[in-house]
């Protein structure tokens, strides 16, 4: 059995930062971003914001042939549009890893696999370590993983950031994306706390959402997400990255985000190291509008 150690007071590390913005705070500064992010609605940014997807199929239907199907897109899109940037990863479930790294052998796209029991988090810390091993064992470069969401709304965060940190052994390796499902969490207070806590337990990235419920991703929740992040590295001069998932699918919206972590972040964020999306229909939405006519792509 593995053990759940706590390497760290989780509540006396949050006394250390101030408490969340109000909702009406969030409101005021979100509606001063959505006014800034004009100044994005460019290809030069929609050529960014594609380059930064991970690229993903987390669908009960998907199968060898499907992934494989999709997989080679991704791969033909080097030759068919030379002047777009592909994306960052390709994002599937575990027992795909294999099949994608078969078809992405000799390009810079980077397999990314849910693991951890995704999208509910409800399994065993043993089991949830097992399917993190495997899918680095079959070589993902990254993994995104859930914090625990009931953990956390019955005031558990401690519990739920000591899972994090086994799973961050097992992924030493890799990039950690840890997914804090802000619309089940709802508050900003709530938010914040997911994302410091996730953070402190060694998370590469924070992660809006699985796409699996009804709330996913919203300006909101990334804006108080982001300003985690600032406070996090204030602290601790570690730089982590933000990945807006769930409910991205125009360029407005990929563009909104992007505008959100360059206010809040600054420009040294923009980079596909610190900034994903996690997107499938935004992908032919961004690629019609860098290229100015309807393309179904994938």
């Amino acid at each position: 059995m593995i053990a759940k150690k706590l390497v760290m007071d989780y509540a006396k590390e949050l006394e250390r930062y101030a408490p969340a913005p109000t909702e009406a705070q969030v409101a005021k500064e979100v509606a001063k971003i959505k006014m800034a992010a004009h100044r994005n609605g460019n290809i030069d940014v929609y050529k960014f914001c594609y380059s930064a997807i991970d690229l993903t199929t987390l669908s009960c239907n998907d199968s060898e042939e499907s992934v494989r199907a999709f997989v080679r897109k991704a791969v033909d899109f080097y030759q068919k549009f030379p002047d777009i940037p592909n994306v960052a990863s390709i994002c599937v479930y575990p027992s795909f890893v294999e099949t994608v790294g078969l078809e992405i052998d000799g390009t810079p796209m980077r397999i990314t696999s849910v693991a951890g029991a995704f999208p509910a988090s409800q399994s065993f810390i043993e089991v949830k370590a097992l399917e993190v091993a495997m899918a680095i064992e079959n070589g993902a470069d990254e993994i995104d993983i859930v914090l625990n969401p009931g953990m956390m709304l019955s005031g558990h965060a401690a519990e739920a950031a000591s899972e994090v940190e086994v799973l961050r052994e097992e992924a030493k390796d890799v990039v950690l994306k840890v997914i804090i499902e802000s619309g089940a969490l709802k508050t900003p207070e709530l938010i914040r706390r997911a994302s410091l806590v996730s953070m402190f337990a060694g998370a590469d990235f924070v992660k809006t959402s699985t796409g699996k419920i009804d709330i996913a991703a919203t300006p909101e929740a990334a804006y108080v997400m982001c300003c985690a992040i600032k406070d996090y590295y204030k602290e601790t001069g570690r730089k982590v990255g933000f990945k807006a998932a769930g409910g991205v699918k125009t360029p407005e919206d990929a563009a909104l985000y992007y505008t959100i972590v360059e206010e809040v972040l600054g420009a040294e964020w923009l980079t596909t190291d610190l900034f994903r999306i996690g997107a499938s229909s935004a992908a032919n939405n961004l690629i019609s509008a860098i290229e100015d006519k309807v393309i179904k792509y994938y």
